[in-house]
């Protein structure tokens, strides 16, 4: 998910990180983050960067198992305010730890709002919302054709980024995958239309997200550990806000949704944001978005195993799908 939730831009479209987590930095942040591990010598660096990678993996695809065992004790907005504080937390003791200070222009911290709402606040609260209604394992599914939603949005909205046959191809690859999940042969029967839209919804707002961001901050001189601290801080806000407004507080407090919603944010937002960038810089943002093709599949194991959720045949096949057009709208023609 989330993201994480970090608010620099991109370099490319193909190297958009997975959605609302950290994104891939600049060429020359690229180059001087990586010159220190490269001499810690291969092996151990590839040992460290894959134990990281396969971290990540884990903490992400339990991310959509920790909101359905969070709205079993809390409102799903309530889940997502305590997502993103405990996230912003971990940031701003590391922060605190590498003594970096916040952002201090006005512009920066509005365009950081606009940010947060679209890579943080909607698309959280419309996954914990989607997950009142379907699967964790579905709603992992539907993350995964963010890269899809951003090919799209990428074309129309990005005058540099010129679509080829191969991602024309993947897109429509993708969303036949995203038929086959929902069983549209069938008359999307046994499937829960206004939760999974609101997953497919959420999916969506990371590449507007992105874009935005790429439009706004793809130039800005702070670090991004500082960028998504504020974002956070700002994403904690706006959700304080709209849920005091919405919610009622809640009454009591049981240990095990309380526990799911603390490690969603404190592991599943803030630490895997350090995980991805210290991943994008040390091994290049193409190797890191891989994380985003085992995300479905641990989300599904941990929902099956844990939550006892059913998966038909079609659900399985669709990911697939949708992962394989996911992974042609990401890919880069070769050159001779």
């Amino acid at each position: 998910m989330s993201t994480t939730d970090a608010a620099t831009a991109p370099a490319t479209p193909t190297d958009t990180p997975t959605p609302g987590r950290a994104p891939a930095p600049t060429s020359a942040a690229r180059t001087s983050a990586a010159s220190g591990p490269i001499q810690d010598g291969p092996a151990r660096r590839t040992f460290a960067w894959q134990i990281r990678f396969a971290v990540l993996c884990l903490v992400w695809g339990f991310s959509f198992l920790f909101i359905k065992v969070g709205t079993e004790g809390f409102a799903p907005l309530q889940v997502t305010l305590g997502r993103v504080a405990f996230g912003a937390l971990v940031l701003l003791v590391f922060l605190v730890i590498k003594r970096e200070r916040l952002p201090r222009s006005a512009r920066t911290w509005g365009h950081l709002a606009v940010a947060a709402f679209f890579l943080n606040a909607l698309p959280f609260s419309l996954f914990a919302y989607s997950e009142l209604t379907i699967p964790s394992t579905l709603a992992s599914i539907c993350n995964a054709t963010s890269p899809l939603w951003g090919m799209a949005l990428s074309v129309v909205a990005l005058s540099e980024d010129r679509p080829t046959r191969r991602r024309v191809a993947g897109l429509g690859i993708g969303f036949l995958g995203v038929l086959n999940v929902l069983g549209a042969w069938q008359g999307f029967s046994g499937t829960d239309l206004t939760g999974t839209a609101m997953a497919l919804g959420a999916a969506l707002s990371y590449p507007v997200g992105w874009i935005y961001v790429r439009r706004t901050l793809a130039r800005g001189e702070h670090s991004h550990l500082a960028m998504s601290s504020t974002q956070l801080l700002l994403a904690t806000l706006q959700l304080a806000m709209v849920t005091a407004l919405f919610t009622s507080a809640p009454t009591s407090f049981p240990v095990v949704p309380l526990l799911a919603v603390f490690t969603l944010g404190a592991l599943g937002t803030g630490v895997a944001f350090l995980l991805q960038y210290g991943l994008v810089a040390e091994v290049g943002p193409t190797t890191a978005q891989m994380v985003t093709y085992f995300v479905p599949v641990i989300a599904a194991a941990s929902g099956v195993a844990l939550l006892n959720e059913h998966l038909a045949w079609n659900t399985p096949l669709g990911a697939l799908i949708i992962l394989a057009g996911a992974a042609l709208t990401q890919s880069k023609p070769r050159t001779p």
